[in-house]
């Protein structure tokens, strides 16, 4: 025991505060660690969104325990004034990081609460889609500006860094111009990340052609969006470009879509035929929203006539492959019962009257069909 008291005597006082300090903090984690394992046996039986809860607060109550353990031995260990200094300063550090911390978390548990009323997985709710695209850019911005004034009331704690940005204030304006322009394309995002959120000009699961690539809004973060093609690629596109630059939204009100299938038929084709059978493929077809259905004559050609089968799906993939299916299933039905409806080239032979001859009419067309 002498040894220690006399080991103890011979310690630097630092030291000895030093580890009072860290012992303190030490302490204070411990006691974290054990309320928390004790609430979690507590609420073992609890519903997901209580639990989601006690695990997204574990990092700012741990944090908080620390705080507390700093003040704690600020006002009761022997320290002396620079190491006070230090203490203090990270303590102020620490604080400044708890209310940023607490103010996220805040913001992201209110969001979950707000979305919790729509059915987000759905992806033909336009109703749903429209909030989750909200919360989500409102979130990202929300988040960057509140650890970005975290970040920047830390740096104003150094005294080099504040009297720096004072002069830069006060004796070199220009300064202001160089880093407001170095910094205007993230400025520029974030403000068409807010405008986005308002006007709601595209959302999450939207049908765009952008660039002239077909594609579906997959991710839309505080600076840019991410659409996803057919073809599986993602086109990473800044926000700003849907407010200053022109694109299609096919999903706009709403994710129904009408989508046409063009034949280009012999005139001796029966429409009346042709009609029924498209109406009862499109009936049979899953694909089909029973929404809109028309088939219609919509020009004549020199050899051929246009027919157009307008059809409704309730997003763009259902639509493409509904009017792939009409097409597939007219043509065969065609061929199988009416083939003499498909294109085809008819010949005259002049006589020696001059009254032409139709060969096609005298041979069936047999050899003189153009398909």
């Amino acid at each position: 025991m002498q040894f220690i008291a006399n080991l103890w005597s011979a310690t630097p006082p630092w030291v000895i505060a030093a580890a009072d300090v860290v012992l303190c903090i030490l302490v204070a984690l411990a006691l974290h660690y054990a309320a928390y394992r004790a609430l979690g046996r507590l609420t073992r039986s609890a519903n997901d969104l209580m639990r989601s809860m006690i695990k997204r607060t574990y990092g700012p109550t741990r944090l908080t325990f620390v705080v507390i353990a700093l003040a704690y031995a600020t006002s009761t260990v022997q320290l002396t004034y620079g190491q006070l200094q230090v203490v203090q300063h990270i303590f102020v550090l620490c604080s400044i990081a708890l209310i940023a911390w607490i103010f996220w978390l805040a913001l992201r548990i209110w969001l979950g609460f707000y979305l919790r009323r729509y059915e987000s997985s759905a992806s033909e709710d336009f109703l749903a889609r429209k909030h989750v695209t909200q919360t989500q850019i409102l979130q990202r911005i929300g988040g960057f500006l509140i650890w970005f004034g975290a970040v920047a009331a830390g740096l104003m704690t150094f005294d080099g860094v504040r009297q720096y940005g004072i002069s830069l204030l006060a004796s070199a304006g220009a300064a202001g111009i160089i880093l407001g322009l170095a910094l205007q394309p993230v400025l520029k995002n974030l403000i068409a990340g807010i405008q986005i959120a308002i006007t709601q000009p595209i959302k999450i699961a939207d049908s765009l052609i952008v660039e002239g690539d077909f594609g579906t809004v997959e991710d839309i973060t505080a600076t840019y969006v991410v659409v996803r093609t057919w073809d599986l690629r993602r086109l990473v596109v800044p926000l700003s470009y849907f407010i200053e630059q022109p694109f299609q939204n096919w999903t706009r009100q709403s994710t129904n879509l009408l989508g046409t299938a063009m034949l280009y038929l012999d005139y001796s084709t029966p429409i009346d035929k042709l009609r029924a059978k498209a109406k009862e493929i499109v009936e049979n077809s899953p694909l089909w929203d029973r929404s809109v259905f028309a088939l219609q004559v919509t020009d004549f050609r020199e050899r051929t006539m246009e027919v157009r089968v307008l059809v409704s799906a309730s997003n763009g993939g259902r639509l493409f492959e509904l009017r792939c299916l009409l097409r597939e299933q007219l043509i065969a039905f065609l061929q199988t019962e009416y083939p003499q409806s498909l294109p085809r080239t008819r010949t005259e032979l002049g006589g020696q009257s001059g009254n032409g001859v139709d060969v096609d009419a005298m041979v069936g067309g047999s050899d003189h069909t153009a398909y």
